[in-house]
């Protein structure tokens, strides 16, 4: 059994997947990273040059794969839930878990660094304005397939050591 974590980009699900798993005991995959290496190219350059269509269909089969994997946290891309049954393929395979974070808590934390938004294709080059539209945008149509998780928690909700308990409590015969 798999855990998935989904939400926007810069929720917290690379960083709080590694610690996750490192708290379970579990392996770590980053399927965007997955993704990369698949196609020898950056997630940025897979948009640029290939298309988002083209993109999505790559993602969707990269996830497929991770039915190979035993007992690891997968931090999805953003819009990993949002095309083809992506959401309700991660249901009936796994855990899957919605990082829920604010609008002005993921501008802050894509404009920390300019790297931060820079990795990302659908908020590279923007204004905080610009980027701030566009999370709201991007929230309206992915936040109901995100709701789709089994398991939703909260920014201050989200440490290793809470999330792991909480997973032990609920669904012991995973552990």
């Amino acid at each position: 059994m798999n855990i998935y974590l989904i939400g926007m980009p810069g929720s917290g699900k690379t960083t709080l997947g590694k610690r996750l798993a490192k708290t379970l005991g579990f392996s770590f995959t980053d399927l965007d990273i997955v993704l990369a290496e698949q196609e020898k190219m950056p997630v940025t350059e897979i948009f640029a040059q290939k298309g988002e269509s083209y993109f999505r269909q790559a993602e969707s089969e990269c996830l497929k794969r991770t039915l190979q994997l035993q007992k690891s946290v997968i931090a999805t891309g953003g819009g990993t839930p949002c095309f083809f049954d992506n959401m309700a393929w991660m249901n009936e395979h796994g855990i899957t878990i919605f990082l829920d974070v604010s609008t002005d808590e993921l501008v802050k934390r894509l404009t920390s660094s300019e790297d931060a938004t820079q990795k990302r294709p659908l908020f590279a080059n923007k204004t905080v304005d610009e980027l701030r539209n566009s999370i709201d945008t991007m929230q309206v149509n992915r936040v109901p397939h995100y709701e789709k998780s089994q398991f939703r928690f909260l920014p201050h909700e989200t440490k290793p050591s809470f999330v792991a308990s909480q997973l032990k409590e609920k669904l012991p015969d995973l552990f």
